[in-house]
């Protein structure tokens, strides 16, 4: 069994107290309620809390040590106190070796970008199940090992967690584990330890603001993930986004690139977009899904390009993608029986992303109206709530406002700012509703035959965030709900 001093290889530190090189650790935990005896206690400055003020109930639990970035101002002599730069960079390498480095032992790839990330490792989970693999993932919607589901409670685990993951993986023999990577656990050190075999970039655009304060410094939360990717890795970025680019500068990874618009080494051209489904030339190949929208082409061709660089079969791998459907919560259908109405919910919950679902239903919708509820969640970035109700507007019939997650903000509040985005116009053809039941409910009795529905924001979420209580909600079965209800006046 390793000691502690065999834990802090390659990373820079000083002690006092205890001497590590006969520490022999049980654990490591970032919150001192979880602390036992023999574990590691790591004290991670955060935005809201900061762990070096929970250092003495960790001890007082048992542990052995302490990570901090300042020393405590008791020592005890029993207690290892371990200081360096920062936390957040060492604390993953410490996980990782803690943990026997999992991620070398399988082949990790991370896929970041404002949207399609969790679309994307949904697709190649499915599709590397399909190969025949052993495959991880971990996704805003779960966490699975192969066929294990787990909760999943953010985006990426914190590192501890996504160390612990990664054993388990690896220990359920995994070939392969593809993963979101957020700005926030770029930025805040979650995936230091984490040898990947691949990165991709989806897209970039206006989104966590109330977290990164600038788009510049959001840019390059992003590319920190392909700073770290190591020359054994590949780089595949969306070259028809202008940021691609700045993603590979100082990239020692080898680079791809993928594009509809742009010379490419993998390219789509876009033969028929309908709500039944894609008809692509993939790769020089056409190629049907049943995937819905131009953005999940581009997902598409992310998951194929990444699949040939893990060399897979090209002809097997198109084979498969063309039998696979959206990920919950995303461009999901909500039909009813003799109900001429379509509804759909997705996740968008940025301008880009509601923009892009907005325009294909536009150009996919012939007949009948596009009917649109949503809303923005509170305690998030304020500044896009304007630009969220201009874009719904400018590709909606209707509109109705709504709540989201409000979290501990007031929900009329969050439709003012929306509400201030639109023109008077806009305004004439826009309802206010914060109860997003209710909202849900005028837009099912608002539709005729043929109109479509989109509810967006939040997905494949079951609860909504009200004043620090996640109350159950979907609005998948609120759809569902709704549209029987007025089935009536179909049939």
């Amino acid at each position: 069994m390793s000691t502690l001093k065999d834990l802090l290889a390659n990373i820079n530190y000083n002690i006092k107290g205890r001497s590590p090189a006969d520490l022999e650790l049980a654990g490591l935990c970032l919150d001192s309620r979880q602390a036992k005896q023999g574990w590691l206690f790591a004290a991670l400055p955060g935005s809201q809390v900061d762990g070096h003020d929970y250092i003495e109930q960790a001890l007082a639990n048992g542990c052995s040590a302490v990570l901090c970035e300042r020393w405590p101002q008791k020592i005890a002599a029993k207690v290892c106190y371990i200081k360096v730069e920062k936390v957040a960079d060492a604390l993953g390498p410490l996980a990782a070796n803690f943990y026997e480095q999992p991620s070398q032992q399988l082949a990790l790839v991370g896929v970041t970008g404002t949207n399609g990330k969790t679309s994307t490792v949904s697709l190649l989970y499915r599709l590397f199940k399909k190969l025949g693999h052993k495959v991880g993932l971990i996704s805003t919607i779960e966490n699975r090992i192969d066929d294990e589901v787990l909760k999943s409670t953010h985006t990426t685990p914190n590192a501890i967690e996504l160390q612990a993951l990664l054993a388990q993986m690896r220990d359920a023999a995994c070939d392969y584990v593809f993963m979101e990577v957020s700005s926030h656990a770029a930025e805040q050190g979650r995936i230091a330890g984490a040898h990947f075999t691949g990165g991709v970039f989806s897209n970039i655009s206006h989104d966590h603001l109330d977290y990164h304060k600038t788009f510049k410094n959001y840019i390059f939360a992003k590319k920190r993930f392909f700073d770290q990717l190591p020359s054994s890795a590949f780089a595949l970025v969306n070259a028809d986004d202008k940021r691609a680019e700045v993603m590979l500068q100082n990239c020692s990874a080898k680079a791809y690139r993928y594009a509809q618009k742009q010379l490419a080494d993998f390219r789509f051209r876009l033969l028929e977009n309908s709500l039944s489904g894609l008809q692509l030339e993939l790769d020089g190949q056409e190629f049907h899904c049943s995937l819905v929208g131009d953005f999940n082409a581009y997902n598409l061709l992310a998951v194929y390009a990444t699949a040939i660089l893990l060399e897979e079969p090209k002809t097997e791998v198109l084979r498969i993608l063309s039998s696979l459907k959206p990920p919950a919560g995303r461009f999901e259908y909500v039909r009813i029986p003799n109900n001429p109405v379509q509804a759909i919910v997705d996740y968008a919950h940025t301008p880009d992303a509601l923009e892009k679902v907005l325009q294909t239903l536009k150009a996919t919708t012939s007949t009948g109206r596009i009917i649109t509820v949503v809303g923005c969640g509170g305690n998030r970035d304020n500044s896009k709530r304007p630009i969220m109700a201009q874009k719904a507007a400018a590709y909606s019939d209707l509109l109705i406002l709504s709540s989201d997650n409000p979290r501990f903000e007031e929900p009329e509040a969050i439709l003012d700012e929306m509400w201030a985005g639109l023109s008077k116009a806009q305004q004439a053809q826009t309802y206010r509703q914060v109860n997003r039941r209710e909202a849900i409910r005028w837009a099912c009795q608002l539709a005729q035959a043929e109109d479509v529905i989109l509810v967006a924001g939040k997905g494949h979420e079951t609860y909504q965030e009200i004043k620090g209580e996640r109350l159950p909600f979907d609005d998948r079965e609120e759809l569902r709900q709704a549209l029987e209800e007025q089935l009536a006046k179909f049939v």
